[in-house]
């Protein structure tokens, strides 16, 4: 982690929120391959790769690159220095290149030029972190979320950042998923880390018994 203070990295993640990622890259590389699903110019993509590097790992960067709804020109989060004079569109892929080659990452992450729910078709290998950070319209979000949840193993993370307790602190999209997943049984609510949230798939024995105590408690 120390090697990210060397190089000037775009992004909207809280240090405190990047460590937390590499610690559960580190914790769950053991176990599998892990993905992020919106990679922006590579922030969260070095700290989860780096926290792969570590264990061994591989980390699937999934992302189109051409930003989120947010980031388009004329919205609140358009940088200029991201524009594509040629296509006169937003282009991300370079810097995000550049990050990787910088930190020696590039036999760690595997960049994934597509939209999500395109990759996700004919995707068959299981993961075992899941981090959620693309469009934050309640349409992508949901998108995301149930596109990949099927994939991530029992013990595996399912990462969520941009919780926001409140509308006038953020965009609810990625507070609806997270709490969707949580209402759903599947999982273990871990501790938060300002605004990103984790969960742990739970294992077939706790999914069997949660699902026992609900039928009970339904016919008693």
């Amino acid at each position: 982690m120390e090697q990210l203070s060397e190089i000037s990295l775009k992004g909207f993640m809280a240090p405190e929120e990047g460590r937390r990622l590499y610690e559960l890259a580190c914790d769950a590389s053991r176990r599998g391959p892990c993905l992020e699903i919106g990679s922006y110019c590579g922030k969260s993509a070095a700290c989860l790769g780096m926290g792969c590097k570590k264990a061994g790992g591989i980390l699937y960067s999934l992302d189109h690159h051409e930003g989120s709804e947010e980031q388009q020109p004329g919205q609140e989060y358009f940088d200029p220095e991201l524009l594509d004079e040629k296509t006169g569109r937003i282009n991300t892929f370079p810097i995000f290149h550049h990050v990787l080659h910088k930190l020696s990452l590039t036999d760690t992450v595997i960049p994934v030029v597509a939209k999500s729910t395109v990759a996700a078709r004919l995707w068959r290998t299981p993961l075992a972190l899941i981090f959620i950070d693309g469009g934050h319209t309640f349409e992508a979000a949901f998108a995301d979320y149930n596109a990949w949840l099927s994939h991530l193993i029992p013990g595996g993370f399912l990462a969520v950042h941009d919780i926001f307790a409140s509308s006038a602190l953020g965009g609810q999209a990625p507070r609806c998923i997270y709490n969707l997943a949580l209402d759903s049984g599947l999982f273990n609510e871990l501790p938060m880390t300002k605004t990103l949230g984790v969960l742990q798939r739970a294992s077939t024995d706790e999914i069997t018994a949660r699902a026992r105590q609900r039928w009970e408690e339904i016919n008693h």
